[in-house]
């Protein structure tokens, strides 16, 4: 059932909102509006983050810039790899309509890191609820190239800044079917 404030503004109510979103990971040859994303992460960079730090920077990659993205991404494999599959993924990537990259600024204080990782992590899952809202799909990546130097470099990522996912953009050609979610009462210890 939906909030009264949401069903006077016709919105879904966040519950339904998180319980419905899926990981998208193929999609529709649309582009993504740039203007869209921006929208997006404005609303996204509303995410809690300790001291207002707002630890947070964006590099996207959409149009012909997929190419860029997608060549840097292969050539982080083995030859052996490539020769398997790099042809097929980078076919995959330049196909997919935006990719964003989420950087966090890294602090030397563990403290300080953990606190921005979360802040970052949050931030992306509210980008991620956003777009589902807005009929875009999305798949968040934290995979081998983020820590390649040589993508690093290719795609802007500075020294000092971490790669806290890169996220596949675009209006869904297929939907997942959820999968089930542990009940919260398997995982909750409870001191009384």
């Amino acid at each position: 059932m939906k909030s009264l404030q949401a069903q006077a503004k016709g919105e879904t109510p966040i519950a339904d909102l998180i319980r419905e979103r899926r990981t998208v990971r193929q999609f529709l040859a649309d582009p993504v509006p740039e203007s869209l994303l921006l929208e997006l992460l404005n609303v996204a960079v509303w995410a809690p983050n300790h001291g207002h730090r707002q630890p947070w920077r964006f590099i996207l990659f959409h149009g012909e810039a997929r190419r860029t993205f997608a060549e840097a991404m292969v050539r982080t494999y083995s030859s052996e790899e490539r020769g398997k599959y790099g042809e097929r993924k980078k076919e995959y990537l330049e196909s997919v309509p935006a990719h964003l990259i989420v950087i966090m600024k890294e602090d030397p204080r563990q403290k300080i890191w953990d606190e921005d990782y979360a802040a970052v992590c949050s931030m992306i899952q509210n980008f991620q609820l956003a777009a589902w809202e807005r009929g875009l799909g999305v798949v968040w990546k934290t995979n081998h190239y983020g820590y390649d130097p040589t993508f690093r470099e290719a795609v802007g990522v500075r020294p000092g800044e971490k790669i806290a996912g890169v996220l596949h953009v675009g209006y869904p050609l297929a939907i997942p079917q959820a999968r089930p979610r542990m009940p919260a009462e398997e995982l909750l210890t409870i001191f009384r």
